[in-house]
């Protein structure tokens, strides 16, 4: 069963190999789980996925595999005998729990009256103190509260639901859907680098046990600045014409951005840059920023990331004036050039589908421009473009 799991997986496109494999049958050699189909699905998506991008693939191959094994408690239930169960159900209470019990005439005869009421019952029934149902105080249902009754149905208010594939939590983080926040954020994460700068705030947990040991036992406390977010993003957005369609998908990459970054600064153009460089849209011509002061404020170990559609006339990039808002003095592709001069890691993201890139000139010239350091504006891009920054 589990070979076939396993191929199914790869089927999926979940880049598993045998040493996953291996490793999740040794943990069940080992019985780290036993008798637990929602234990299983858990230590499996442990052992099998490095990626949690993968968790909704997993989750529906888990659900298609072993929907087989939905009534596995039914068919324990039927193997054990009934006496058993029901000495053993009866071992799991208290004194005070089982003297309720016996308010009612026993276990046998708790049993009986739900059955009669089982029958009697003929529609769904809410609240209350007598019908099969879900919220009141009847002995029978569930998600209301009685110290001596039977649940039917529904969950526990005190342990999560079962069959936890099903609900596909991680259904946005799959890199074949439509970009979000939450995994945008994700794979922006791997672009982040931590380093330790500032006063000293932290204690050094290994330094000060060495230091300690070396110094006879006496305690040596020894201290190191916090770990910050070090990495430093510059980010360009296209705004307006032909970027309206994206607007959607660059405020998520917007919010992703500030919520990951500590030391980010961005910036708006309009189809390609040139001279200067804006912060309120509302104010672009009355309150711009020069390029050049962008370039002499921020430094060499800023990673810079455009995001436009890169779709314009050829001329807007590569002659003086060819800007459709004003008459700039030098071609768009002179200031790339100073600006790629600056920094060594620059990227384009680009909203258009790659299969389109071909068919508009302007494109291969950003790209050209970019040294070919230009991803679409997917999950899967975006992840080549942070491998490309790092």
């Amino acid at each position: 069963m589990l070979i076939n799991f396993f191929y199914l997986l790869k089927k999926v496109g979940i880049p598993v190999s045998i040493k996953e494999l291996l490793g999740l049958l040794d943990a069940l050699e080992k019985q780290l789980v036993f008798c637990s189909i929602d234990e299983f699905y858990l230590l499996a998506r442990m052992c099998m996925v490095k990626d949690e991008k993968y968790f909704d693939r997993y989750d529906r191959a888990f659900a298609a595999h072993f929907k087989e094994l939905d009534d596995l408690e039914d068919i324990l239930e039927a193997l054990i005998p009934e006496d058993w169960l029901r000495a053993e159900f009866m071992k799991t209470l208290s004194e005070e729990e089982k003297a309720k019990i016996e308010s009612l005439g026993g276990l046998e005869k708790l049993l009986e009256t739900f059955k009669e009421r089982l029958e009697e019952q003929k529609k769904r029934h809410a609240g209350g103190n007598k019908w099969i149902g879900t919220g009141g105080t009847s002995p029978f249902g569930h998600s209301g509260y009685h110290p001596e009754g039977i649940r039917v149905g529904g969950e526990s208010r005190n342990k999560s639901a079962a069959k936890v594939w099903e609900k596909r939590q991680f259904k946005d983080l799959d890199d074949s859907i439509e970009l979000g926040t939450r995994n945008l954020k994700v794979a922006l994460r791997k672009l982040r680098k931590f380093a330790r700068s500032g006063a000293e705030e932290e204690l050094d947990l290994d330094d000060t046990i060495s230091s300690t040991a070396r110094n006879a036992g006496m305690l040596d406390i020894k201290m190191v600045p916090e770990r910050h977010n070090a990495i430093k993003v510059l980010i360009f957005f296209d705004v307006g014409g032909s970027m309206d369609p994206y607007v959607k998908i660059c405020e998520e990459l917007f919010s992703a951005c500030k919520t990951e970054f500590k030391h980010l600064e961005y910036y708006y153009f309009h189809n390609f840059i040139y001279d200067s460089v804006w912060k309120d849209n509302a104010r672009r011509y009355t309150e711009k920023t020069p390029l050049e002061e962008v370039l002499r404020t921020y430094g060499k170990d800023y990673k810079v990331i455009f995001v436009g559609d890169a779709s314009m006339a050829s001329y807007e990039i590569s002659h003086r004036g060819g800007s459709v808002e004003y008459m700039n003095e030098e071609a768009g592709y002179v200031w790339m050039q100073r600006l790629k001069a600056v920094y060594d890691k620059v990227v384009w993201l680009n909203p258009v589908d790659p299969k389109y890139w071909d068919y508009t000139q302007s494109i291969g010239m950003v790209k050209q421009l970019v040294e070919d350091q230009m991803f679409p504006l997917s999950l899967k891009g975006l992840e080549s473009a942070i491998r490309s920054l790092s």
